[in-house]
């Protein structure tokens, strides 16, 4: 398998320690639990994403594992502006804090709370929050306005999109177009699953977002069309388990990875796989990405 070394320069404007981040809604809703992730190997961090508002989320059930993954419908529970605390701690260290609204103002309000974040990740892809998330992000204006308007905070902004639509490339060109550093793809994939002992849906929100190796195939073409559709850097996420998928998604086009569902499995993935994807002889990943187009 091929190697790559380090990362000796920044990417997307982010001094990641490694190519390998912390996905957003995974072990990001405290800041020990960041510094924990990072302190496993890490590369950076995601954190859960804010919004305006505190909200409690969806009742239960809200994670439920089935075949090569995890659905869940938390429903984006979070503590609001309360989190600029929790995470003053981490200053100085690669954490990205996700964020969302319900319309860019909203965007703007709740960036303008993190000073100390080293990016921003916009959430404008989660498919099952009432007016956020997908339920936004399959807009094109309203994307690029979102991307404008956290852009004035001076820090470098990802746009993480959802698969969810007839054309992801048209959703990453308008977050280019409104100034995004970074393109993260791809957020869950709209799912559900029925009880037929209960003969009613599972998860008490009835739909959720898959995530885990079975979305791993759609991640990748989607990394491989934004590559050939903007000239932005692209953070892969879905399904990576390996340091061969890492390559992978770098092939197709990504920079860097983000990895989520299999920390479910092993807390120690980062780890685990760095020990497979680096060597101090290997080459530089520069060299790989977007190596598949031809």
């Amino acid at each position: 398998m091929i190697q790559i070394k380090l990362p000796e320069e920044e990417i997307a404007g982010v001094p990641l320690k490694n190519h390998m981040l912390l996905a957003a809604g995974i072990l990001g809703t405290t800041g020990a639990s960041l510094k924990r992730m990072l302190a496993l190997g890490a590369g950076g961090v995601v954190t859960k994403s804010i919004g305006p508002n505190p909200i409690p989320g969806h009742h239960g059930p809200a994670l439920i594992p089935v075949d090569c993954g995890l659905i869940n419908a938390m429903g984006l529970p979070n503590p609001s502006k309360d989190f600029v605390e929790e995470i003053s701690p981490l200053k100085g260290e690669p954490v990205v804090v996700s964020i969302f609204g319900g319309t860019p103002a909203e965007f703007g309000e709740v960036a303008s709370w993190f000073s100390n974040a080293a990016a921003f990740e916009l959430n404008l892809s989660c498919p099952h929050a009432e007016g956020y998330g997908a339920a936004i992000g399959v807009d094109p204006r309203i994307v690029q306005e979102c991307t404008e308007i956290v852009k004035t905070y001076n820090k470098p902004v990802w746009v993480k999109l959802t698969p969810n639509v007839t054309d992801i490339k048209m959703i990453g060109k308008a977050a280019e177009k409104g100034g995004a550093d970074a393109l993260v793809a791809i957020n869950t994939v709209k799912a559900m699953r029925i009880s037929t002992e209960l003969c009613r849906p599972v998860l008490g929100n009835v739909f959720g977002g898959l995530s885990g190796k079975a979305v791993f195939p759609i991640a990748v073409r989607s990394v491989y069309d934004l590559y050939e559709a903007v000239g932005i850097p692209i953070i892969g996420c879905g399904g990576i388990t390996t340091a061969d998928n890492v390559v992978e998604m770098m092939m197709a086009g990504a920079s860097a990875v983000e990895i989520g569902s299999a920390i479910y499995d092993s807390v120690n993935v980062f780890s685990e796989i760095a020990a497979d994807l680096y060597a101090e002889d290997g080459i530089p990943a520069e060299e790989i990405v977007g190596c598949a187009h031809v």
